[in-house]
């Protein structure tokens, strides 16, 4: 089976024609443009009035303050302070603590862009643009002293969808041997300021490939069926825990591909540019860009076996796992390495 070419969503950098979405200016047909709180924009206005440098420079001073103050100040013992879709869905205090370091920080630099965090309440804003922030990716590996969780900050222009922003730069932050990747819409990706280009394996036979599960039984159940189908036809598979960290693995190099149902906004928004950066493809499946049924990354051509299968295996299809109906009217998906 031959997959459909999806829409490079995260992939092209030569406007007006990459922004996402059916009309000359990234506004889909009948779909407002915009940020929390406020009225449409011309999303080419925004992104070409801004400098990507200076964002990304300062999502890297965001990202990596971060990470230092949980380094720092990390209890001897880290307790779960609240649980989310289920009850497997930890939020610990950490992460409420550096989300409010981090929108403290943004808006002190930053006062007319929108804010959209994992664990708080969305900020309006004026400018066109909204930060995305995931304070730590990978709370559960946090929680268990497992060395794979970073702190992600992006910055979009446009709605904040990852099928229809158009992202402008990002920061990973591996909180524990201190990684950092940063990427910049038309930079480049680097890792610790080295230049990344993803790797382009052989074919699907040889490659190794990353992916991660939900909190909720029966999406693991399905994820389950999909893996089973996946595993025999690839190297091997590694769950790492941080979809932020899988992503940025696959702009470095040492991931193929990646695939994984249930991402949200947060979740993808700095990796996904890192991955496009390196030269990755970041997409969905049927046609669509990445998003909550399901995010695909990794180099052509070899990422489009990888598609089809997973279109073969129905790997985006209908199951109980899901809960809708958060604060902002979003579809959130439980993911067990949230």
């Amino acid at each position: 089976m031959s997959p459909q070419q999806p829409p490079s969503v995260h992939g092209a950098h030569d406007l007006p024609h990459d922004l996402p979405g059916g009309q000359p200016d990234g506004q889909p047909d009948g779909q407002p443009d915009g940020q929390p709180g406020e009225a449409p924009r011309d999303v080419r206005a925004v992104v070409e009035g801004v400098d990507v440098d200076a964002l990304r420079d300062l999502a890297r001073r965001l990202a990596t303050e971060a990470g230092e103050h949980v380094r720092t100040n990390g209890p001897e013992r880290v307790e779960v302070a609240a649980t989310k879709s289920t009850a497997v869905d930890p939020v610990t205090q950490m992460d409420r603590t550096v989300e409010e370091l981090l929108r403290s920080r943004i808006a002190t630099a930053r006062p007319d862009d929108a804010i959209l965090g994992e664990e708080g309440d969305d900020v309006p804003g004026s400018s066109g643009l909204t930060w995305v922030l995931d304070p730590i990716d990978g709370t559960v590996n946090y929680l268990y002293g497992i060395a794979a969780y970073a702190v992600s900050v992006a910055v979009v222009a446009g709605p904040v969808d990852p099928e229809r922003w158009t992202p402008l730069a990002g920061c990973v932050h591996a909180v524990v041997d201190g990684s950092t990747w940063t990427a910049a819409r038309g930079r480049g990706a680097e890792r610790d300021g080295r230049a990344l280009r993803a790797n382009v394996p052989a074919d699907l036979a040889t490659s190794l490939v990353g992916t991660g599960f939900g909190y909720a039984a029966e999406r693991r159940a399905e994820q389950g069926r999909v893996l089973a189908r996946v595993l025999p036809r690839v190297r091997d598979v590694r769950r790492i825990g941080s979809a932020a960290i899988d992503l940025c693995r696959v702009a470095d190099g040492s991931l193929d591909l990646y695939y994984e149902r249930g991402l949200n906004p947060w979740d993808q928004a700095a990796g996904a540019l890192v991955a496009v950066e390196a030269g990755a493809f970041v997409g969905g499946l049927r046609g669509r860009g990445p998003g909550v049924e399901m995010t695909v990354a990794g180099a052509e051509p070899v990422v489009r076996d990888l598609v089809a299968l997973l279109e073969e295996c129905d790997a985006d299809g209908a199951d109980d796992g899901v809960r809708s109906g958060a604060p902002r009217g979003d579809e959130v998906s439980p993911r067990a390495d949230a």
